[in-house]
């Protein structure tokens, strides 16, 4: 099949392996805080975006890589590579997809874009199942047929952590702020089939961490979960406590957690916490 380029957008977590791995390029998104426009990860870490969003003055606003970064890019890789597989932000949720697609029709280089239906580490394990599948030999149509398979099989829950902030940022209207903010109202944000949709509201942390456990209770009943990604916005302690409770729970799950990342703290807020699996069994 020859030699492949990975490439994926900035709301995708990078690990260690990742970010060693020549082969690996990541396309920033664009973060505009006071009409101050900011690379997300290059510009602006998570921590200086969330300490920049209690002083914004205007509603903070994120943008998805133009179609002319990835023609650069694409054209770069046209000498080194054969083949690029581009695991990218739902299209539900960002115009990244388009931009891709667009910009594979004017470069020399084949191009196959992967709609991931999701975000943050969900888009990375989906990254990384198609590294080893092209290490283990998979051609390009059977990589991007079981990217699908497992993509399709995803299950994510999430506890916003700032209503305030989903307000600011146009994703959440004034009445729907007010009324959860008087009746301190936590609701749980689910992603179905590449759309964030409210799957319950609650009157607690306490209650809506309950709720999410339990969603995972059903699931691993009914196919088996193996792992489960925590996703967090700001504070890692927090994740940690749920992994300690998580790992009481269901001793038979690994779990890790990463970060969301500054282009989803932009909607959700610091405060943001969750948790993500695959139902696909490899």
């Amino acid at each position: 099949m020859g030699k492949i380029a990975w490439v994926t957008d900035s709301t995708a977590y990078l690990d260690e392996d990742l970010l060693n791995n020549p082969d690996v390029y990541q396309v920033p998104m664009t973060i505009v805080l006071d009409d101050v426009e900011y690379l997300d990860g290059k510009d602006l870490t998570a921590k200086e975006l969330y300490e920049k969003l209690k002083s914004v003055k205007t509603p903070p606003k994120t943008s998805q890589p133009p179609v002319g970064v990835f023609m650069e890019l694409y054209e770069k890789l046209e000498g080194k590579y054969d083949l690029v597989f581009s695991v990218l932000i739902s299209s539900k949720l960002s115009g990244t997809v388009a931009s891709s697609v667009q910009a594979a029709q004017a470069v020399n280089i084949p191009v196959i874009t992967i709609d991931s239906k999701t975000l943050t580490y969900p888009l990375t394990s989906l990254l990384k199942r198609g590294i080893i599948l092209a290490e283990q030999g998979a051609e390009a149509e059977e990589i991007k047929e079981q990217l699908e398979i497992i993509r399709d099989s995803n299950e994510t829950y999430v506890m916003i952590g700032s209503l305030e902030q989903l307000h600011r940022s146009g994703r959440m209207s004034g009445l729907q702020f007010y009324l959860g903010s008087m009746l301190n109202i936590k609701p749980i944000i689910s992603i179905e089939d590449g759309a964030l949709k409210t799957k319950e509201k609650v009157r607690s942390d306490k209650k809506a961490r309950e709720k999410i456990f339990e969603y995972l209770k059903a699931s691993h009943k009914k196919f088996g979960v193996s792992e489960v990604f925590i996703l967090y916005g700001l504070h890692k302690e927090t994740a940690d406590e749920w992994q300690t409770q998580l790992e009481g729970i269901f001793p038979d799950i690994r779990f890790f957690s990463c970060p969301i990342g500054a282009v989803i703290g932009v909607h959700a807020g610091e405060h943001t916490i969750g948790i993500s699996w695959n139902t696909f069994k490899k």
